[in-house]
């Protein structure tokens, strides 16, 4: 047989697979929309993210192979998402414009079968959440090169609403322009974040342009559209979105450079399995408090990934803190930290508890 009637016979092979496939999405598509049936008559919330985390979870261990596994989770999250739009329709706002990177981490967690609205700012989300205008929204918390977005973390504190999730997502920038010649910059604008984590190299490359903030970096690509003297470090997809041609690619600093996401709700998430929880807390002014907090984590063998401390605005020299940590708030060892905690703290406030990024 020649090679020509070996890959012919290879692509019959790869059709039939693919209308099985076919097939059997449409047939999991049936069982998903009777499944909204019975949660419409029993008044149940339709979409439960622990639900979605434990599915992916499931097929990423049950995964025998050659199908890689970092691709199940975004092959899958397409899946379960127009499934659910069967459903219901979410509704879910982000940090815009689009094209922003808090929109692609909205569409890596929530999937193309949302209907997602920009925000012009961090509190503009947290309110269409509280306020009931969405489902869920998502927002920056802290990026592995530049640290915590203390705008988010200052609006929990009198916030209502609760963390049902995170989204852990590797940024990348690209430096865009009208015309994609360098030699046309006089001046390059992104948000503050995105100049942060590319600051070695636009000063070895652009060291004499001036650097202007934006609001995001999508609203830096908006400015790059109207202007062929701007260039704009963005996201590719901020690129397609404007009409803007790439001068650079790839121009972080640090090639591991990630930053997470939290999706915002108005309940806390039951247990998946693989949960993490965030509170605050305020401690009282005794020697020792802290120390007695923190220890109470130790004890009972609670693994930390985050502590952070804001300053109380209106009350110098006092401090919230931020923690996050590995378990759900219904874990037993969680319950009991979380009475020991309040022995040591004047006020506490859990943020949730939610899957915890794949």
């Amino acid at each position: 047989m020649s090679a020509d009637d070996r890959i012919k016979s290879f692509r019959q092979g790869i059709e039939r697979v693919d209308e099985e496939i076919l097939r059997l999405l449409n047939e999991r598509a049936r069982i998903v929309q009777e499944v909204g049936r019975v949660k419409a008559e029993s008044n149940m919330d339709p979409y439960v993210p622990q639900r979605e985390e434990q599915i992916l979870q499931r097929l990423k261990m049950k995964n025998p192979g050659p199908f890689p596994e970092h691709a199940i989770p975004p092959v899958f999250r397409e899946i379960i998402s127009a499934c659910r739009s069967l459903e219901t329709e979410l509704t879910v706002v982000f940090l815009g414009p689009a094209g922003t990177h808090t929109h692609l981490a909205c569409i890596k967690h929530f999937g193309t079968s949302v209907r997602v609205l920009p925000k012009e700012n961090i509190q503009a989300i947290f309110e269409a959440v509280e306020g009931e205008k969405a489902d869920f929204g998502v927002v920056p918390i802290e990026n592995s090169t530049e640290g915590s977005v203390d705008q988010t973390l200052d609006l929990f504190i009198d916030s209502r609403v609760k963390i049902c999730g995170e989204i852990l997502l590797k940024v990348s920038h690209d430096l865009l322009s009208q015309t994609g010649k360098p030699e046309d910059l006089q001046m390059i604008t992104s948000h503050p974040q995105a100049l942060g984590q590319c600051r070695q190299w636009l000063g070895q490359h652009y060291p004499r342009l001036p650097r202007v903030e934006a609001v995001s970096t999508a609203k830096a690509a908006e400015r790059a559209a109207e202007d062929r003297t701007v260039g704009a470090i963005a996201t590719s997809l901020a690129g397609r979105l404007y009409d803007l041609r790439v001068i650079a690619s790839e121009i972080e600093d640090h090639a591991h450079n990630y930053t997470r996401f939290l999706v915002l709700g108005r309940k806390i998430c039951g247990p998946a399995g693989r949960d993490k929880t965030s509170v605050l807390f305020l401690i009282s002014h005794v020697p020792g408090s802290l120390y007695g907090a923190l220890e109470a984590f130790s004890r009972k063998g609670v693994n930390l990934t985050k502590i952070e401390s804001r300053p109380i605005k209106g009350t110098p020299w006092e401090y919230i803190f931020f923690v996050d940590f590995e378990g759900h708030a219904q874990d037993p060892p969680i319950v009991e930290v979380m009475t020991e905690l309040q022995k040591y703290t004047l006020f506490m406030k859990l943020l949730g508890s939610y899957p915890r990024s794949l």
